[in-house]
């Protein structure tokens, strides 16, 4: 963001697709706030892609609200657990199938505050 030069508003969406669990479940809930995208142009920016199921969920809610254009932005990408068609137009690093946890990633709430992406050996 701090990168974006051109004057731009930040909205945060709410999903729960996890849970306690290591895969995300089938029909992840969408919060949106009162946000008003219509005729916008939307970066939607999200720390993993996983199945896909996720940010297809988003995607379409937000689309269905007449943004005008929207680009999707991962900082990880696991295409080998894809379950969907969707793909990111951004991504900063494809990963393998592992559980992944800090800088703002975690299970189970935890985890979240580590200062560096780190393999979680699965429970």
């Amino acid at each position: 963001m701090r990168a974006i030069e051109q004057p731009l508003r930040l909205e945060c969406i709410s999903v729960a697709s996890y849970r306690d669990q290591t895969s995300p479940c089938a029909k992840p809930q969408v919060y949106l706030p009162d946000l008003d995208v219509k005729g916008a142009h939307v970066l939607l920016v999200d720390d993993i892609i996983d199945t896909g199921t996720t940010l297809a969920k988003v995607v379409a809610t937000l689309k269905a609200s007449a943004c005008a254009s929207l680009r999707t932005c991962v900082l990880l990408d696991k295409p080998s657990r894809r379950k969907t068609s969707i793909q990111p137009d951004f991504f900063g690093f494809e990963i393998p199938d592992a559980l992944v946890v800090g800088y703002g990633l975690d299970f189970a709430e935890r985890y979240r505050n580590l200062l560096h992406v780190a393999v979680l050996e699965r429970p």
